[in-house]
C-alpha cells in the first residue's frame, strides 16, 4: 500500500488519475484563501489565520475519515505574531531551516532565554521541496563532505526517536525502506565507479560492487547490457517519508521553544556589514514585523539567491565581494508515479541507471516513482509546477524499459513536481558565513541531497552559530569562500 505521503504527492498533480481518497486533498491544496483586501490592520492578520485554520481543520477532518490509520498532520497554525527581537532567524521551515532550529535549541549553553524564529511564507507547505522529494538517502557519493554528511544523517534517521520523540506523543515512523542505492555504470564511467568505491568504504560507508554477472544474479529482473559495473549500497540507505521528517523536526523544535513564523521575508537593515532586523510580511496583508536578530541562516531552498539579494549580495558592481551573487535558483523536476502490478518486488533498491533515469518502489501495491534529470538545454520552465508527460514518454519510459523490461508494460497513475535548489557553480551545499554580510549563515544549493542530509548539515550550522566553528564535521569546503575564489567542489554522483 503507498504511504500517505504519497497519497498527498500524488493527490497534488495537475493532470493524472487521482484515487478517490486522495481528491480532497487537492481539492484543499488548490482552494485559494480568500483575498481581504491590502488593510494593515490587526483583522487582516486575524482573518487570514482564522480562514487558514479552518481549511485545515477541515483537512485534517477528511485525512481521520479516509485513512483513520494515518499518522499525517498538516502544520498547527500560530496565529501570534514573532517576537520584536530573536537571537537566531531562521529564513524557510523546510527540512533543512527547522533542523538548524532544533540544533541551536540542543546546543545552546546559554541560561537565559535563547530566541529562535522560523519564517515560512508557505503555511500550506503545499511548493516545499521537501515534500515533493522522492525520499533517498544514500553514501554513494565522490566527496568526502557528503559521504560524511549523509553517514552521519543516517544514524540520526535510524535512531530518530531518540532525537525528536515529543512526550506525550506516539513514537515517529519515518517508513525507512532499507533497501539501499544501486548505481550502474558503462564501460565509459566504470573507473570513477571504482575511485568513489574506494573513497566511501575508507570513510565507513558498506558498499559492495558486482560484475554484470553477479548483478544478474542479485537482481535477475535487471537486462545488464551495456552495464560495466554496478555499485550496491548494503546498509543506511533507501529511502523514508520526507514530510514525517519534517514534522518530527518542526513539532520537536517547537516543543523546545522555538517560534514558527508564516509570512514573507521582505527586506533587511543592514548595519555595519550585518542584519540588524528582518522584516517579515504576513500572507495576504501589507501588515510587516521587524525582528531584531544577532543571525540569520538562509535557508530559503531554492529562493536563497533572491534572499541573499535583499541584503545586497550580489547587486553592488563596486564591491567585489558584495557583488558575487548566491548561485542558487529554482531546478523543476518531475516525478511520475506508475503501475505496473509484474515489476520487481521487495528487494528493488533505488535504480539509478547510467542512461539518467531512476526508480524505486512506491509500497507494495505494484506502485514505483520515477524521473530523470533533463539535460541543461533542456530545463523546463519554472514559474509553475505544471507537470510535462511528453517528457516521460519521450525521455524516462524508453530508458526504464530497456534497463527493466517488465515496465515496458506500465500504467502512469499521476505526477508532481517540485523544485530543487539548485547550484549552478557546483552542484554542491553552500554551508558557512557569508565573508561580508558576516551574521548570514547559509545552508542551500543541495541540488536534490538536502533532504538526506538536513539532520547533519542543522547540527554543522548550529555549531558555527554557537562556537564560532564545525566541532563534529568539517565543512569548511562548502563555505562561500570558493565561490569566490572560482574553486568549484565538483561531486560526480549528481542525480
Amino acid at each position: 500500500m503507498a504511504t500517505w505521503s504519497g497519497c498527498l504527492r500524488v493527490a497534488r498533480a495537475r493532470t493524472g488519475t487521482v484515487s478517490h481518497g486522495c481528491r480532497f486533498v487537492e481539492h484543499a491544496l488548490r482552494t485559494p484563501v480568500s483575498p481581504r483586501g491590502f488593510s494593515t490592520g490587526k483583522t487582516t492578520r486575524q482573518d487570514f489565520f482564522k480562514d487558514l485554520e479552518a481549511q485545515l481543520k477541515a483537512f485534517r477532518e477528511k485525512a481521520a475519515a479516509v485513512l483513520p490509520t494515518s499518522g499525517w498532520t498538516p502544520p498547527e497554525i500560530n496565529p501570534d505574531p514573532p517576537p520584536e527581537r530573536a537571537d537566531v532567524v531562521i529564513v524557510g521551515g523546510g527540512v533543512v531551516g527547522w533542523s538548524v532550529a532544533y540544533w541551536l535549541k540542543r546546543k545552546q549553553k546559554f541560561p537565559e532565554r535563547f530566541e529562535v524564529v522560523v519564517v515560512e511564507k508557505d503555511p500550506t507547505y503545499s511548493q516545499a521541496s521537501t515534500v515533493l522529494s522522492a525520499g533517498g538517502i544514500r553514501q554513494q557519493f565522490s566527496m568526502l563532505e557528503n559521504i560524511r554528511l549523509s553517514l552521519d544523517s543516517s544514524m540520526f534517521l535510524k535512531n530518530i526517536n531518540e532525537h525528536l520523540h515529543v512526550l506525550n506523543e506516539d513514537p515517529i515512523d519515518l517508513q525507512f525502506n532499507h533497501s539501499g542505492y544501486l548505481f550502474l555504470a558503462s564501460e565509459k564511467g566504470a573507473e570513477v565507479m571504482e575511485e568513489n568505491h574506494l573513497l566511501q568504504r575508507n570513510v565507513g560507508a558498506k558498499v559492495a560492487l558486482f560484475s554484470p554477472t553477479q548483478l544478474k544474479e542479485k537482481f535477475p529482473w535487471i537486462n545488464t547490457d551495456g552495464v560495466a559495473l554496478a555499485s550496491y549500497g548494503l546498509e543506511n540507505e533507501g529511502w523514508f517519508d520526507p514530510w514525517t521528517l519534517l514534522n518530527a523536526f518542526r513539532r520537536k523544535a517547537m516543543s523546545m521553544g522555538v517560534h514558527q513564523c508564516f509570512g514573507d521575508v521582505k527586506g533587511f537593515k543592514i548595519v555595519n556589514n550585518k542584519i540588524h532586523n528582518v522584516i517579515v510580511r504576513i500572507p495576504n496583508s501589507l501588515e510587516q514585523y521587524s525582528i531584531k536578530c544577532s543571525a540569520l541562516v538562509n535557508a530559503a531552498g531554492a529562493q536563497s539567491g533572491k534572499v541573499a539579494e535583499l541584503a545586497g549580495i550580489g547587486v553592488d558592481p563596486a564591491n567585489t565581494t558584495s557583488n558575487m551573487p548566491v548561485p542558487v535558483e529554482p531546478r523543476k523536476r518531475y516525478i511520475y508515479v506508475v503501475h505496473c502490478p509484474d515489476g520487481p518486488g521487495l528487494d528493488m533498491p533505488f535504480v539509478i541507471d547510467y542512461s539518467g533515469f531512476y526508480i524505486r518502489r512506491e509500497g507494495l501495491g505494484g506502485n514505483y516513482i520515477t524521473g530523470k534529470s533533463p539535460e541543461e538545454e533542456e530545463e523546463p520552465d519554472t514559474s509553475d509546477l505544471e507537470v510535462d508527460h511528453e517528457f516521460f514518454h519521450e525521455q524516462v519510459w524508453p530508458r526504464l524499459a530497456s534497463r527493466i523490461p517488465c515496465f515496458e508494460s506500465l500504467k502512469v497513475t499521476s505526477a508532481w513536481a517540485g523544485y530543487y535548489d539548485y547550484n549552478t557553480f557546483d552542484q554542491n551545499g553552500i554551508v558557512g558565513q557569508h565573508p561580508l554580510v558576516e551574521n548570514m549563515y547559509f545552508a542551500t544549493g543541495f541540488s536534490g541531497h538536502g533532504l538526506q542530509q538536513a539532520p547533519a548539515v542543522g547540527r554543522a550550522v548550529a555549531e558555527l552559530i554557537l562556537d564560532y566553528k564545525y566541532t563534529t564535521l568539517d565543512l569548511k569546503a562548502l563555505g562561500f569562500m570558493r565561490i569566490l575564489t572560482s574553486s568549484p567542489k565538483l561531486e560526480r554522483n549528481i542525480i
